[in-house]
């Protein structure tokens, strides 16, 4: 299409107004603007066609042969044009908001919340993608990813969803009568790791422990890693927030502690996002406000 021969869109809109509801005054109105600025649009735009499209009629305007079939054109045209964008909000709202988040941020601080939104949102679908993958984010997929890092890594501004305590932890049946007063005592007891992280390697070298053999892990997706930390299985290092009841209550046992080290936090698609994903992210935020563990500032 040559894009360059067509007239001002604003032309375009203003006669059809006009043509509509037969008075510059009543066009005005509907657009929002004088009816000095509509007739001046009308104007311009019989100036770039060479022909006339409305003319006077008493106190009254009518439109010419040739407004008439350009209003009919126009009219079918802005039509299409119409039914097009509705079909795409249409699509928009129906559309699932897409979230990626890691299995045990899903299952530990997510899952217990979502009935939350569902009853406030009823009408807004939900697609969870669990994973410790970082999967693109792209419009018409996946638009919004809760990750995590360690906060000697963040390097610019974030949202937070979740900031929280790191924690090494494990049942008590596990660790039985052993002091445990030294990250190195740890080296003999069989650790649970993320699937795709080095979360427990780093842990150790973030506490200065050099390894002089292989440690015994068992890597698994972290909402398996739950269930198994809490049957005895294993050691390992996640968020307090996720174990602040078994805690409190004694049924897990805290055996180091890094205060407000680890950060949930979201990123989005790029481009403007569509009106159900800003719910849900504004839904995200209140979460973290109200939630104690969390020291959300923004």
């Amino acid at each position: 299409m040559n894009w360059s021969g067509l007239p001002p869109l604003n032309s375009l809109r203003a006669f059809v107004a006009v043509a509509e509801t037969g008075s510059y005054i009543k066009a005005g109105a509907v657009l929002n603007v004088t009816h000095a600025a509509v007739g001046q649009q009308v104007r311009t735009l019989e100036e770039r066609l060479s022909v006339s499209l409305v003319v006077r009629e008493g106190r009254g305007i009518r439109l010419t042969k040739e407004g008439m079939a350009l209003a009919r054109d126009l009219e079918s045209g802005f039509s299409i044009i119409h039914r097009g964008v509705e079909n795409l909000m249409e699509s928009s709202v129906t559309h699932p908001v897409q979230l990626s988040t890691s299995p045990a941020f899903a299952t530990e601080w997510l899952m217990p919340r979502i009935q939350d939104f569902q009853s406030k949102y009823p009408d807004i679908p939900l697609m969870l993608n669990p994973t410790s993958k970082v999967v693109e984010l792209k419009p018409g997929g996946i638009e919004i990813a809760i990750r995590y890092q360690d906060k000697r890594k963040v390097t610019s501004p974030v949202t937070p969803v979740l900031i929280s305590d790191m924690v090494v932890i494990a049942a008590p049946s596990l660790i039985g009568g052993q002091e445990i007063n030294h990250p190195a005592t740890l080296t003999g007891l069989p650790w649970l790791q993320e699937l795709g992280t080095n979360e427990v390697t780093d842990w150790f070298s973030h506490r200065g422990v050099k390894l002089d053999r292989p440690l015994m892990i068992s890597q698994m997706p972290g909402n398996l890693i739950m269930q198994a930390v809490r049957r005895g299985d294993g050691v390992t290092y996640t968020a307090r927030a996720f174990f602040e009841a078994e805690i409190q209550s004694g049924e897990m046992k805290v055996l180091f502690s890094e205060p407000a080290f680890g950060i949930y936090y979201i990123v989005t698609s790029p481009g403007p996002l569509r009106a159900s994903v800003k719910v849900f992210l504004n839904w995200l935020k209140e979460q973290s406000s109200i939630d104690s563990s969390s020291t959300l500032d923004s």
